[in-house]
């Protein structure tokens, strides 16, 4: 069996869907602590915080993954990590910081926005000047 490609952006990856998964349980367990009986989007400020905390990072991650392995395709795996690997930790900072009180997001929030940037225009960056030569 030929050897993964891409084993450290996998890694980050994964990383990425344990944190979705550890995301999803706190919404379970806001549900179960606030008595909000599913499909209820709605209930207590705390509640809605943690609702948010899972559909911000859904939003964000479609648009993490794509520019994380085409990245890695165009860097190469080690420099599609290191940048990748800020989103997940973003997101866990960004779930910390909304589920304590809303105005303690946005250092969370700007850890994983800078890796999908610098993957986004380092992609654009990449792409572009092998067009050209």
């Amino acid at each position: 069996m030929p050897a993964f490609a891409f084993p450290l952006t996998g890694l980050v990856t994964v990383l990425t869907m344990l944190v979705m998964i550890w995301i999803m349980m706190q919404v379970g367990k806001a549900r179960t602590q606030h008595q909000i009986p599913a499909p209820s989007m709605d209930g207590p400020e705390a509640f809605l915080r943690v609702l948010r905390v899972q559909a911000n990072s859904v939003e964000q991650i479609v648009m993490f993954l794509p520019m994380l392995w085409l990245f890695a395709n165009l860097a190469g795996d080690f420099w599609a990590a290191c940048v990748g690997v800020l989103f997940p930790i973003g997101r866990v900072v960004y779930a910390q910081g909304y589920i304590a009180a809303a105005n303690k997001r946005s250092t969370g929030f700007m850890i994983g926005a800078i890796s999908v940037v610098v993957l986004t225009l380092g992609s654009l960056y990449l792409l572009v000047t092998s067009l050209i030569m």
